[in-house]
Formats: C-alpha cells, structure tokens, sequence
C-alpha cells in the first residue's frame, strides 16, 4: 500500500480526540483564569466534534490540599463541606459557559479513590515506592518542596513559593514539630 492510500485510509476512519484541563483547586471561587482554560479547551473538543472525530473532554476539581484545609479553617467548617460548596460554584459557572464536557474528576470521588489506589499498589507491589524521610523547605502556596534554586540572589524564598523575602539573607529552618508548610519555614529559627 501507497503512503497516499494509507493517508487516504487513516482519515475515513474517525480519530479519537481527548482533551484534559488542569484539575482546579478548590480552596477558593472559581475566577476569569479558570474560565479562560475551559472555554478554550471546549473550543477545541467542539472543533473535533465538528470534524466528526470521537471527542473526550475531561474536566474536574482537586479537593485535596493544605491550602484546602487552611481556607476551610479560616471559615471555620470542614474541608469536605468547604471543597463541596467550592464545587458547586465551578459546575455553576461551567453550566452557565455551556462547556461541554464529556467527564468529570473529582479526588475525592469513589472511582478517583480507587484507581489511585490501584496505581499506588500496583507501584508499591512493583518495588517502586518505599518510605524514607525527607526534610526541606515547602512551599504550601506552590506545593512543592523547595530547593537552592529557587531562593533569590540574597538566599531567601521570595513571596511566589509563600515566603516574606526579606529575610535578611538569614537561612530559614523548620521548627522541629511542623516539618513542613512554607508558613512555618518563615517563622522558623534562624540557624
């Protein structure tokens, strides 16, 4: 067979077209950034469709998190009431966009749970997770661990990982009881 008449071939048959977003956090409203994601990608899976290519679109919210737990904190409810009523308002304002969205992801959902839980034992029963301590700076803001190369030109963490910046150059350490959470490592002891 030609390469033309394989060509010709692959493009009778309909490709399948997935599109994911980033799963939003829900430790606050939705905002215009969040809006801005989904409408471009509902653009683009309603541009398959209408190629007449098989079209997924998923879409979800991440209900997990320390910025959760310190948001529903502040409210003073619990994280799983806060995350549902943040919820609502991001399938609020989907619907009111007419995003058109074949699949839903929710991290506390019962079929989230599980198929991370199966990737999780799968990997453990593999030899491939194991448990060892860590210990660094963290940034709850970015949700990452920190290293040297994020700290500025004078050594400190400025306010994008979560820090005040004006550390004075001083290196900054976890108290010994909260061995995380970027809050902390700002007020820590100097050493």
């Amino acid at each position: 067979m030609t390469l033309l008449a394989k060509r010709q071939e692959r493009s009778i048959v309909p490709r399948m077209y997935y599109i994911t977003t980033a799963i939003d956090y829900t430790n606050g409203p939705p905002h215009i950034g969040h809006a801005y994601e989904k409408v471009l990608a509902d653009v683009l899976a309603r541009w398959h469709r209408m190629k007449g290519e098989e079209v997924y679109f998923l879409t979800g919210v991440d209900q997990h998190g320390q910025k959760v737990q310190q948001t529903a904190e502040k409210l003073g409810i619990t994280p799983q009431e806060h995350v549902n009523n943040i919820t609502e308002q991001f399938l609020a304002l989907w619907n009111r966009l007419g995003i058109s969205n074949d699949g839903w992801a929710s991290t506390t959902d019962p079929r989230h749970k599980a198929c991370v839980q199966k990737i999780l034992t799968d990997l453990k029963d593999k030899g491939q997770l194991y448990k060892k301590s860590y210990k660094g700076f963290y940034s709850v803001r970015q949700e990452q661990f920190l290293t040297d190369k994020e700290r500025d030109a004078e050594g400190n963490f400025g306010p994008e990982w979560g820090g005040s910046g004006g550390t004075g150059g001083r290196k900054l350490v976890f108290p010994p009881d909260r061995p995380c959470g970027m809050d902390e490592a700002v007020r820590g002891k100097e050493q």
